[in-house]
C-alpha cells in the first residue's frame, strides 16, 4: 500500500526535537493510545476465481486422410497414447516443449531427436543410447514401438505421427468429427491440462499479487480451506466491445496442492487469498497513529506518563491496518498517541 493511503493529519512541526537534537518538546496528551507492536506484517488480499482446467490449446493434423478415431471428451490421454486416430492409425502424444518440425531417421542429428528418444526410453523401449544422434540402434527401437502401435515398421518417425505436449492432457472438446477429411494444419481437437486450478482475473494494479511460486490460500465453497501455488501468470488484453473500451488484466493460474479437497467439486468459485509482502519480526502501530509533518515524512507521538513528544519515523510495510516503522527510540510496547 502506498504511504499516501495512510490515515495521517498534520503535526505542523509541533513537539519536534529542537535544531540541535536536544530533549523534544512537551506536547497535549492525545485523546486516545495505541502500543507499539513487534510482529510479522503481511501483505495480503483475496480475490474471487474460477475452477476449472485452465486454458485450451488445439491440436491440428500434420496427415492427410480420414478421422476414424477421436478420445471421449474429459478423458486424459497420456504419454504414448493416441490422442486421435487418421486412416486407422494413431498420432501417438509424447512429451517435451519442442514440437515436432521434421521426420526422424537414421543419420539424423538434434534436439528433436533427443527428446524423441528421451520419451521412446520412458516407454520402455531400450538398446539405444537416449542422445541427439539418431542411429541404427535408435531405428531398431522405433520398429518396435511402431510394430506395438499397429503401424507399419519403418523404422522412420514420419512428420505428423507424434505430437508434443508438456503433459498429460485432458480432452476439451472436438474441432472435427468423426469421418471428416483431415488436412494438414487443421485443427482435430480442444485440450487442457489434466489437473484442475483455479484462474484468478486481476487488474494491473494488483499485479504486486502476481508472483509466480508464490504460496497462496484457497478458500473453497464448503468453507474449507487448501494450500496452492501459483503456477502461472500472463498479461491478458481483452479487445474493446461496442462501446467498452479494451481492458488488460493479470491472468493467474494457482495449483492446489491437495487435488483430494476438490475430488467433490466440478466447476465453483473459489477465493484465493495472496501473500503480496512479509516483513518479520517488525515494529507496527496503526496507521492512524501516523502524523503527517510539516516538513515531509511522517511521526508518531510518543506517550511517556504525563508527558509527549513527537518522534520522526520511517514507514515500510502497510497492511490490515497497521504500518511498519522505525525510529530512533522507538521500542516494542511504547506507547503512541491516536489523534481523534
Amino acid at each position: 500500500m502506498a504511504a499516501a493511503g495512510a490515515a495521517a493529519v498534520a503535526a505542523n512541526g509541533f513537539g519536534l526535537p529542537d535544531g540541535d537534537g536536544g530533549t523534544p518538546a512537551h506536547s497535549a496528551l492525545p485523546p486516545a493510545t495505541a502500543q507499539v507492536t513487534r510482529q510479522t506484517l503481511l501483505d495480503t488480499q483475496t480475490e474471487t476465481g474460477d475452477l476449472g482446467y485452465g486454458d485450451t490449446t488445439k491440436v491440428a493434423s500434420r496427415l492427410s486422410g480420414t478421422l476414424t478415431g477421436l478420445p471421449v471428451p474429459g478423458s486424459t490421454v497420456k504419454r504414448g497414447q493416441a490422442i486421435f486416430r487418421i486412416d486407422n492409425a494413431p498420432v501417438v502424444l509424447l512429451y517435451g516443449k519442442l514440437p515436432a518440425y521434421r521426420a526422424l531417421s537414421t543419420g539424423a542429428e538434434g534436439g528433436d531427436v533427443k527428446q524423441f528418444e528421451q520419451n521412446l526410453s520412458a516407454l520402455g523401449y531400450d538398446g539405444f543410447t537416449v542422445d541427439d544422434e539418431y542411429t541404427a540402434s535408435t531405428a531398431s527401437a522405433v520398429k518396435q514401438w511402431q510394430e506395438d502401435l499397429g503401424l507399419t515398421e519403418t523404422g522412420t518417425v514420419e512428420l505428423g505421427r507424434v505430437v508434443y505436449v508438456a503433459g498429460a492432457v485432458r480432452v476439451d472438446s472436438y474441432d472435427a468429427e468423426l469421418g471428416d477429411a483431415a488436412q494438414p494444419g487443421e485443427s482435430v481437437l480442444s485440450y487442457t491440462g489434466s489437473n484442475r486450478v483455479v484462474t484468478v482475473e486481476l487488474d494491473v494494479e494488483d499485479q504486486r499479487l502476481a508472483k509466480k511460486g508464490a504460496a497462496v490460500t484457497a478458500t473453497l465453497p464448503d468453507g474449507k480451506t487448501a494450500p496452492g501455488k501459483i503456477t502461472k501468470v500472463e498479461t491478458v488484453v481483452q479487445p474493446a466491445e461496442g462501446q467498452n473500451p479494451a481492458t488488460t488484466k493479470i491472468e493467474v493460474t494457482v495449483a492446489v496442492t491437495d487435488a483430494k479437497a476438490l475430488a467433490a467439486l466440478d466447476a465453483a468459485t473459489v477465493d484465493v487469498a495472496f501473500t503480496a509482502s512479509e516483513r518479520k519480526d517488525v515494529l507496527t502501530v496503526p496507521v492512524a497513529a501516523l502524523l503527517a509533518l510539516a516538513e515531509g515524512g511522517y511521526g508518531v507521538q510518543v506517550v511517556d506518563g504525563g508527558s509527549a513528544r513527537i518522534a520522526a519515523v520511517q514507514t515500510g510495510l502497510f497492511a490490515s491496518g497497521r504500518v511498519e516503522v522505525t525510529g530512533d527510540g522507538l521500542t516494542e510496547g511504547a506507547t503512541v498517541g491516536m489523534p481523534s
